[in-house]
């Protein structure tokens, strides 16, 4: 019986992986070749690094990825210092009505984005932030999964060093920087890993709040791109995505390791 449980755990895991996969293996085979050995899986046809040199020349990609790059740098820088803020003090401080306020915290998570856009665009409007990188950032530098994280990392440092630091000195701002931050960095990776994928990837609000290709990311020149209006086929926009989701792939099998175990850390504590 173990054995065949094992041999099913396999098999899922597999079956996972290979339906997770065949999408981009497509979008690679896609993107290799013509329109019609795409379509018909001609697997005796030439290939092609053509549709990437058309597809590159068809729309201001390096802007793209530059305005993209810069999206989510600043809704990293800002996440970083307001969940380090409220991750250290749910973690370590004591304030009057401290789990009601982490619940109302956690609460964030059950929220869809899309329910404040209507909101979130007004707020935009009134700051004069509409298209531009801010704009589109601003909502999302306050998270609530960003705040637990910091916090399950934050109380599994030993109180020792805590209270080894505070006699040498050290102020509360001393003490997370000079203590918590550093035995924090595995955190801080996966975290960045999740934020960075995950707004690379947002599509609907940076379509609301952008309108020239001066604040356009990526997302959103893929979409006008491979509007039908255009007249794109299916291996020019094959090979447009890949280039746009190769920064994303690359660091993930970079960092893959890091990234699980400071999740598994993070579930522990």
């Amino acid at each position: 019986m173990k054995s065949l449980s094992n041999f099913m755990d396999s098999f899922g895991a597999i079956l996972l992986a290979v339906i997770w996969v065949a999408p981009l293996l497509f979008a690679f085979w896609a993107a290799t070749h013509s329109t019609s050995d795409a379509v018909n899986l001609n697997l005796f046809s030439p290939w092609t690094l053509e549709n990437f040199r058309v597809a590159w020349a068809g729309a201001p990609w390096l802007k793209y990825f530059l305005n993209t790059f810069l999206l989510v740098t600043v809704i990293l820088i800002g996440q970083f210092f307001l969940t380090t803020l409220a991750g250290f003090a749910f973690a370590q401080l004591q304030f009057p009505g401290k789990d009601f306020v982490f619940i109302l915290v956690l609460m964030q998570l059950f929220i869809l984005p899309e329910v404040l856009i209507v909101e979130n665009y007004a707020m935009v409007s009134r700051l004069g932030l509409f298209d531009t990188i801010l704009g589109v950032g601003m909502p999302y530098m306050a998270s609530a999964f960003g705040i637990f994280l910091m916090r399950q990392a934050f109380k599994g440092v030993p109180i020792e060093l805590h209270e080894a630091a505070r006699i040498e000195g050290c102020g509360l701002l001393g003490i997370l920087w000079r203590v918590y931050v550093p035995l924090a960095k595995p955190t801080y990776l996966a975290y960045a890993l999740v934020s960075v994928s995950t707004h690379w990837n947002n599509f609907l609000w940076p379509l609301i709040v952008t309108n020239s290709p001066d604040t356009r990311p990526l997302t959103v020149g893929l979409s006008i791109f491979g509007a039908p209006e255009n007249g794109v086929d299916i291996s020019i926009i094959s090979a447009a995505t890949l280039m746009s989701v190769a920064p994303l792939l690359i660091a993930f099998l970079i960092f893959q390791r890091q990234f699980v175990q400071a999740f598994l850390r993070a579930g522990i504590k």
